[in-house]
């Protein structure tokens, strides 16, 4: 899936350099569609809050010019617009990546960037569900549709989610040849790093089932999970369908279908696996985004104790 062009009024010079930068992003980098979409909305934003800031189109001579004040004035700007502080400090990232850029390839020189802090984001833990939660809610899942073939193709996908810990977009991702023969499967995840996972019979069980009813052929090439009408199945199709299992079994609004990845992390924590081999199984490239779960896990304890200890009562 090709990304989304980035829309803007600028000189030919910067617009050159900034398809330049695309393209590298794109081979050398091997940045995602949904990456790449993310930047060009941020350079986009950036590029046309130069046009009524300078009064002109901007050119790489005024991306040199620029001070810590002009940056400021942007994130002032966004946030007047209503932009959150995790998206800011998206924003800014995307920026000193740029500049980053323009500097090695000796096109503009301008400290002025390092001297703006971008805002804080708020710390959000990892919200899994409990592990009665969790199974409830494969057990549940088959039950939203009518149809045996949607119906085991949700409980397929979410028993995949929450059995091997996969991302939404990673399992959405599977081709039929994907299917897992054996005990592990080889995932491409973010920046397409590949990793392997071990694959639980009830994962092949249940993604059996789903193939067997499938009344759609599907190729070697196709999308594994398909929607009603015979193409590649749509995120927003699960999430709705995650929505309703939320009202049906009374669960909280961070039951999501990333929670059930969030609740395999968790529950192997909680079951003694230890912090690299978790971090190798979700495809962490830091062990220090593994290490939230160790303050999931260590808030479950403190709520156990407080709510089990005689000397925690009154």
């Amino acid at each position: 899936m090709a990304a989304a062009p980035i829309h803007f009024a600028a000189r030919p010079d910067l617009a050159r350099v900034i398809a330049d930068w695309r393209g590298w992003l794109e081979g050398e980098k091997r940045s995602s569609p949904h990456t790449l979409d993310g930047y060009a909305r941020d350079l986009s934003a950036f590029v046309t809050f130069l046009l009524s800031h300078l009064g002109a189109e901007a050119g790489l001579d005024d991306l040199a010019a620029l001070k810590p004040t002009d940056f400021r004035a942007f994130l002032a700007a966004r946030q007047a617009d209503g932009l959150g502080k995790s998206s800011q400090a998206r924003l800014m990232s995307t920026l000193r990546g740029f500049f980053k850029y323009l500097d090695r390839h000796d096109l503009v020189h301008n400290p002025a960037l390092g001297a703006v802090k971008a805002p804080r984001p708020p710390k959000s833990l990892p919200k899994p569900l409990a592990a009665e939660e969790a199974l409830e809610a494969l057990n549940t899942a088959g039950e939203l549709h009518d149809e045996p073939w949607l119906a085991a193709r949700d409980v397929a996908l979410f028993t995949l989610l929450y059995g091997c810990g996969l991302r939404l977009g990673e399992a959405l991702a599977m081709e039929k040849r994907d299917i897992p023969a054996g005990d592990a499967m080889t995932i491409t995840g973010k920046g397409r790093k590949q990793r392997v996972v071990p694959v639980l019979p009830i994962v092949r069980q249940a993604i059996g089932e789903y193939v067997a009813l499938c009344p759609y052929p599907l190729a070697a090439q196709s999308p594994l999970f398909v929607g009603a009408r015979g193409g590649k199945l749509n995120p927003g199709v699960v999430q709705r369908q995650m929505r309703r299992l939320r009202l049906l079994l009374g669960l909280p609004e961070t039951a999501t279908p990333h929670a059930l990845r969030h609740s395999f992390a968790t529950h192997l924590l909680a079951g003694g696996g230890d912090l690299r081999t978790i971090q190798e199984l979700l495809g962490h490239s830091s062990l220090s985004t593994t290490q939230r779960y160790t303050q999931v896990d260590a808030e479950r304890l403190t709520r156990v104790y407080r709510d089990a200890h005689p000397r925690a009562k009154g």
